[in-house]
C-alpha cells in the first residue's frame, strides 16, 4: 500500500519530468486566454472568446444567494440546457477582473457548474454560454454583498 508521502514524492517527480520535457507550460499556456481575463465587460469577454454579441436566454441560468454576507466566499453556479455549448463562464460585473470562471463543455458532461468567487461589492453576476457556432447567450442575477472580499 502506498503512503501519502510516497504518493506526493512520486507526483512531484512526475511533474518535474513533464516540466523538464516542456509539456506542462505548453498545456497551461494553451488554455490561458489573457484578453478574456483582462476584459472589463460581458461584450469584451464574448469578443475575446470569438463570440457574437451576447443575447439573454432562458436556457442559461445563474444561481447564487440574494445576499452574500461575506464577499470573500460567494457560492455561484451556472448551467444551460442549450445544445452545442463549448464554454460556460461566470462573470462578476464589478470585480476588477470580470471573468471569474470558465469551464470547457463537451457532450460527455452536464453543463452545470458551481464554484466560489470573490466579490468586492454588490454586483450583477452573469452566466454565459458560448456555442460551437460562436453564439453567446447569458443570464444575470444581482447579488448583494454586505462585507467586501475582493481588495475593496
Amino acid at each position: 500500500m502506498t503512503t501519502r508521502r510516497e504518493m506526493l514524492a512520486t507526483s512531484t517527480r512526475l511533474a518535474a519530468l513533464l516540466a523538464g520535457a516542456g509539456l506542462l507550460p505548453a498545456t497551461a499556456l494553451a488554455a490561458w486566454n489573457q484578453p478574456a481575463f483582462e476584459a472589463k465587460s460581458l461584450a469584451d469577454v464574448a469578443k475575446a472568446f470569438g463570440g457574437s454579441a451576447p443575447v439573454e436566454s432562458k436556457d442559461v441560468t445563474v444561481s447564487g444567494p440574494e445576499i452574500a454576507e461575506n464577499g470573500a466566499v460567494v457560492q455561484v453556479g451556472c448551467a444551460t440546457t442549450l445544445a452545442n455549448v463549448k464554454q460556460l463562464m461566470l462573470l462578476v460585473e464589478k470585480n476588477p477582473n470580470v471573468l471569474a470562471a470558465s469551464f470547457e463543455v463537451s457532450p460527455a458532461i452536464d453543463a452545470n457548474f458551481t464554484t466560489r468567487v470573490k466579490m468586492g461589492q454588490s454586483s450583477d453576476v452573469y452566466a454565459v454560454a458560448l456555442t460551437t457556432d460562436n453564439k453567446v447567450f447569458f443570464a444575470k442575477k444581482e447579488i448583494k454583498v454586505t462585507l467586501g472580499g475582493c481588495g475593496g
